[in-house]
């Protein structure tokens, strides 16, 4: 009587850990690795940043300068308003001490971004929407466009790349990055 045969078994390869898994490759790129020290014990490290949408378009040329630098002052911006963070409560508590006042740092970053998305026709506009959403809550545009829809239909992505586009020209000429000459 004949035994069965076993068959072999074949080990997977292992990951390389010093590099980004294929899940996280195929959500968007990376830089290329830049080599420091660590700042406690000396020992080389490489560091990975993932490449963000407006550094991607800079580098294809779709946006300009200008249009990046707008870009990351309405996202500053943002931040410093603290409208993406979330609210927490104090784990030491002082009697008599109000917790929900903003700093003037705050009111100045709020009514910056309140004055950027009047100039792009409100929250409620497209390009508005844009901001808020891609820019301050660093959405890709495909989630935003997907997200957002007029008419009850929704948006493609390279339309949403376009309007992305005239919202960071229209920043540029917002924080006067662009004369207005060179505008029109």
């Amino acid at each position: 009587m004949a035994g069965k045969r076993m068959t072999k078994r074949v080990a997977k390869p292992r990951e390389d850990l010093s590099k980004p898994s294929q899940w996280r490759l195929q959500h968007g790129g990376f830089s290329e690795p830049m080599r420091e020290a660590d700042p406690e014990t000396g020992t080389p490290i490489a560091h990975r940043r993932a490449v963000d949408t407006l550094g991607l378009m800079l580098a294809h040329g779709t946006i300009t300068s200008p249009m990046h630098e707008a870009g990351e002052i309405f996202r500053g911006l943002f931040r410093a308003a603290c409208f993406d963070s979330m609210a927490t409560s104090q784990i030491l508590r002082v009697p008599g001490l109000r917790v929900d006042t903003l700093s003037t740092l705050q009111l100045d970053a709020r009514r910056r971004v309140a004055a950027a998305l009047d100039a792009l026709g409100g929250h409620d506009s497209p390009c508005g929407s844009c901001a808020w959403f891609v820019l301050g809550l660093e959405f890709s545009v495909r989630e935003w466009a997907m997200r957002q829809g007029w008419a009850g239909r929704t948006m493609h992505g390279p339309v949403g790349q376009g309007i992305l586009v005239g919202t960071l020209g229209i920043l540029a000429l917002h924080f006067g990055l662009t004369p207005r000459s060179r505008a029109a």
